[in-house]
């Protein structure tokens, strides 16, 4: 179905959005284009449309035209039995692209970084129709790596030096202003959301389970482990995900995978910039959220098993320099420190591969809407755990999870 442009989105409004945003009173939209921003499959829980503006503005007493591009992030209207959930998680995204992340640019910005960590946010709207307006970050030349081949070592390095950035400007907030950070409590995983959400995660599992009895090249005890854990996939995630107040804590963004990433690129193809997106499921809690969620969803397999300790040192360095550049009272964890963290955690990672990693390696002619997974009448079918793809890649992690023990309850 084709996404149609709201009746309110008009050159009017985005006249007032402008004006507002830039404090000038001078600007003049004469007229807008509005497109979709993302295909299906690449954005699960918001619509996105692009906006090209054409405007003018006074400047030294000249009238000047000019064009922007920007993007509106609305609240989907098709939400039939979890309006609370949906208008949650846009609320955690309204306050953090308003509120907690201009803080944290900020901090960031005193040391001399040349880069914030996300789009500005233009404008945000808690009353319907619920959206955001925010800047276009394509028009910097920020764009999605290619997420069917899994992320290289270069782009691996590039996210988890930002990811690093990120944990440790959260912080240096927190230690200023604790309710800034320490607000977002609930994340994607808490024993209080609704049982749509809850049954997402299950049922993928069941089909993952399903599926993995047809594949020879796994033992069959597998496919009974992962059948198993269906039942108690979401409540284990749960308890990773609590706040656990004596441990080294940081504000995640917590859906890191390759989707909420934007990279912009060197003439050679290789990655120099990134940008966060996608904020609706922060929250405050072990790192090891982040990190584990990312190793499960968006490097490639042979990046994973050849460079997970290089890439974890690399997050940690640029942690450790950028909290001891902020003045941080909080005492970093050592390496040690954060493979045991890791190490106590990991089921978060089996978590992300279970039921985030179809996603990313699903082919784009068979992505699905949120809508079509979460509220279909249908039994729950998602075709990218029967793609060629995700059997290539869970066939190396599966024996090696098995081994560990975190397919056992």
């Amino acid at each position: 179905m084709a996404i149609e442009c709201p009746v309110w989105l008009d050159a009017c409004y985005v006249q007032k959005i402008l004006r507002n945003a830039e404090q000038d009173e001078s600007i003049e939209v004469s007229g807008i284009t509005v497109k979709p921003a993302t295909v299906k499959g690449d954005n699960y829980s918001s619509i996105m449309h692009r906006i090209g503006v054409v405007f003018s503005r006074i400047q030294k007493g000249h009238k000047i035209k000019k064009t922007t591009s920007l993007i509106a992030k609305v609240l989907p209207e098709s939400i039939p039995e979890d309006e609370d959930m949906y208008v949650g998680f846009f609320d955690v995204e309204m306050s953090m692209m308003s509120e907690t992340l201009p803080l944290m640019n900020k901090s960031l910005a005193h040391l001399g970084m040349s880069t914030s960590l996300s789009a500005k946010c233009l404008y945000a709207q808690h009353e319907d129709p619920i959206h955001l307006i925010i800047e276009d970050l394509t028009t910097a030349g920020f764009q999605m790596a290619e997420r069917e081949a899994g992320l290289d070592l270069n782009h691996c390095l590039v996210a988890i030096r930002n990811l690093g950035a990120f944990h440790a400007s959260s912080i240096a907030l927190a230690e200023k202003e604790p309710t800034a950070v320490k607000k977002y409590t609930r994340g994607m995983f808490h024993k209080d959301h609704s049982l749509t959400l809850v049954d997402f995660f299950k049922s993928g599992t069941k089909t993952l389970a399903k599926q993995t009895a047809t594949w020879p090249e796994l033992s069959p005890g597998i496919s009974e482990k992962i059948s198993k854990l269906s039942d108690v996939i979401y409540e284990k995630a749960c308890e990773v995900t609590r706040i656990k107040e004596d441990d080294f804590n940081v504000l995640n963004h917590a859906d890191f995978w390759i989707n909420n990433m934007l990279f912009r690129y060197d003439d050679h193809q290789k990655p120099i910039d990134y940008k966060f997106v996608d904020f609706q499921t922060c929250h405050y809690g072990s790192p090891a959220v982040d990190l584990l969620y990312f190793f499960g969803t968006s490097p490639s397999i042979d990046v994973l098993m050849q460079h997970r300790e290089f890439i974890t040192r690399e997050y940690l360095v640029t942690l450790t320099d950028i909290m001891a550049k902020l003045e941080c009272s909080t005492k970093p964890p050592s390496f040690d420190d954060m493979q045991d963290i890791l190490r106590k955690n990991a089921f978060y990672e089996v978590i992300a591969s279970f039921t985030i990693l179809p996603l990313v390696l699903i082919d784009k002619s068979e992505a699905k809407c949120i809508d079509e997974i979460l509220y279909s009448d249908e039994k729950f079918e998602n075709p990218a755990y029967q793609g060629e793809s995700y059997r290539k890649v869970m066939t190396r992690r599966l024996p090696l999870y098995d081994s560990t023990g975190l397919l056992d309850l």
